[in-house]
């Protein structure tokens, strides 16, 4: 076992690194992160070690991002694209979820794209509208797309390899307000990459969280258990497909269940979360599954971000509800 103590920032570029290095068909293309190592540093040196013809700075221009890409990757390369902020991938919506996403169906399972498109996602970093977004529903609602994100160093090392090594295109979400927390990493580490993980055990409530808001989760558990309550945290990490299975053994072992995610509640993530485990516990809930999300408008000016963005408070309130019920 080979530890080290790492921020989530410094264990993507050595999971990226190491990924360059094992496969010569890995590629890393996207807006300055070449000589600048992009937006984040996520890909600081690369360039330098790997050439520009393996990470390559390309124009501004999503759209020619993610179709460059698809071409690569019928030509046996394993393109990793680079968004550099959550609300600059519009413009790409197109190539993702008509050509990305339905090439291996289309193709009647001939063609396969391994291509990892990395985004930045979500707020917390004082920035405004196209910078702070969390656009998951959109490519978890869509078919032939898997989508993960990760909330540790840990994670962040593992799970950015097991995605380039994938045969399927994955969205990669990167909680950028976690980019510089640092954990214990080990680069040995090996487990399966579409798996949710209990990360705090409980008995009283379980929340579930994926990302930046996993943080925030196991704060407002640590809160809750000076009062009493033992909540259970689950990380989802794969948002599609999900793995819901650890999240139903909870569930009915604690009977009350809160949701927890950045984006808006309307026809979010949590919604179908709700929807699932409703169906399959019914009969050991002893509330209605609550969600604690952003709310439906616009991303707000950075000024106010912290009155939109879910916290520990706004959890606890939610945990404090269930049990009201």
């Amino acid at each position: 076992m080979a530890t080290e103590t790492l921020s989530m920032g410094k264990a993507l570029n050595t999971g990226l690194r190491r990924a360059l290095d094992d496969d010569p068909k890995v590629i890393i293309m996207g807006e300055d992160v070449g000589k600048l190592g992009g937006v984040f540093r996520i890909t600081d040196g690369l360039q330098k070690d790997f050439g520009g013809d393996r990470v390559i700075d390309t124009p501004l221009a999503e759209s020619g991002i993610i179709g460059t890409a698809v071409g690569l990757a019928i030509r046996g390369y394993r393109p990793v694209c680079e968004i550099q902020f959550d609300g600059f991938v519009y413009p790409a919506y197109d190539q993702i979820v008509s050509q990305v996403a339905k090439m291996h169906y289309r193709s009647r399972g001939k063609l396969a794209l391994p291509i990892v498109i990395r985004i930045p996602f979500g707020g917390g970093i004082g920035a405004v509208e196209h910078h702070s977004e969390s656009p998951e529903a959109y490519f978890a609602h869509t078919s032939g797309l898997k989508v993960v994100s990760c909330s540790s160093p840990q994670d962040a090392y593992t799970m950015i390899r097991q995605s380039i090594a994938s045969d399927d295109p994955i969205v990669f979400l990167e909680p950028k307000r976690r980019y510089w927390e640092k954990g214990p990493v080990d680069t040995e580490a090996d487990y399966p990459l579409h798996a949710s993980r209990v990360v705090r055990p409980g008995t009283d409530a379980t929340v579930l969280a994926y990302g930046p808001m996993v943080r925030t989760a196991l704060d407002a558990a640590t809160a809750a258990a000076e009062d009493g309550r033992e909540l259970e945290v689950i990380d989802l990490r794969t948002l599609s497909p999900l793995d819901l299975a650890p999240v139903f053994d909870s569930v009915r072992r604690t009977g009350r269940c809160v949701v927890v995610h950045e984006a808006p509640s309307n026809v979010g993530l949590g919604a179908e979360l709700a929807a699932r485990i409703t169906e399959k516990c019914f009969y050991s809930l002893e509330a209605p599954v609550l969600r604690v999300t952003g709310f439906d408008t616009p991303y707000p000016a950075s000024r106010v971000e912290e009155d939109y963005l879910p916290d520990l408070d706004r959890v606890l309130d939610a945990v404090d509800r269930t049990f009201g019920w």
